[in-house]
């Protein structure tokens, strides 16, 4: 995907993630039904996360089973986000 690395069950302070690229600091989760009960638990761990720097794209297992070529899109759409960002800062510092 976009030749970007993604580290599968990655830890991050006290946590694991699922997906997580490192050079993009992009974290993407897949959750099963268990985490609709988890909700403040998973909040906590999305705020550190986000506090060390990473976004966090969350899906569900059904979203990514019936369309993973939605998912595979958002995916794709926050990296090229990233992409043009990084693109801007370097030219904002010539």
């Amino acid at each position: 995907m976009c030749n970007v690395k993604f580290r599968r069950q990655h830890p991050i302070g006290p946590y694991f993630v699922d997906f997580c690229s490192i050079q993009h600091r992009l974290i993407v989760e897949v959750d099963g039904g268990q985490h609709a009960e988890q909700s403040p638990a998973d909040e906590v761990r999305s705020l550190f996360l986000k506090s060390h720097g990473y976004r966090v794209l969350q899906f569900w297992n059904s979203q990514v089973l019936a369309n993973t070529s939605v998912v595979l899109d958002e995916i794709e759409n926050a990296l090229a986000s990233d992409l043009q960002n990084l693109e801007s800062r370097a030219k904002e510092a010539r």
